[in-house]
C-alpha cells in the first residue's frame, strides 16, 4: 500500500515538471530607424534585457534593426515596441514618446526628416 502511494506521488510531480518545463518564446526583428550609434544600441539592449519575458536582444544599429527573443507567457510583441519608444526610439510601427527623444543625449535624437525647400522666386516665375 505504502509503495503504490509513494509511486502515485512520484508520478504525480515529475508530470508536473514536465509541463513546467514546457515555454514557448517568440522571435521578431523590429525596425528602430532612430538608433544612430554603438550608444543608442547598448540603451536598447541594456532596457531590453531588463525587460520580463525578454531572454535575448541583439540592437544592430547599422542596419538599424533589434532582434528580440521572449517568452510569449510573459509579454508579447506590442509590450516590447512599446518599451523600446517609451525609451525613446521608433519601433516599427510604434512613435518615440517625445519626451524621453528630448532624454537621450544629442547624438542619439532622432535625425530631423530632411525638407525639400522650394526657391520662392522659381515656384513665382512657373
Amino acid at each position: 500500500m505504502k509503495k503504490t502511494i509513494i509511486l502515485m506521488l512520484i508520478s504525480l510531480f515529475s508530470g508536473t515538471q514536465l509541463f513546467a518545463q514546457q515555454k514557448t518564446t517568440g522571435k521578431a526583428v523590429i525596425s528602430t530607424p532612430g538608433m544612430h550609434c554603438e550608444n543608442c544600441k547598448e540603451r536598447v539592449e541594456a532596457f531590453l534585457g531588463r525587460m520580463y519575458g525578454v531572454t535575448s536582444v541583439k540592437a544592430d544599429y547599422k542596419k538599424k534593426t533589434v532582434t528580440v527573443t521572449w517568452l510569449t507567457d510573459r509579454t508579447d510583441i506590442e509590450q516590447i515596441k512599446t518599451a523600446i519608444a517609451n525609451r525613446g526610439y521608433d519601433a516599427d510601427d510604434v512613435e518615440a514618446e517625445e519626451t524621453m527623444v528630448k532624454r537621450l543625449p544629442p547624438a542619439c535624437r532622432k535625425q530631423p526628416k530632411p525638407s525639400v525647400a522650394v526657391d520662392s522666386a522659381k515656384a513665382q516665375a512657373d
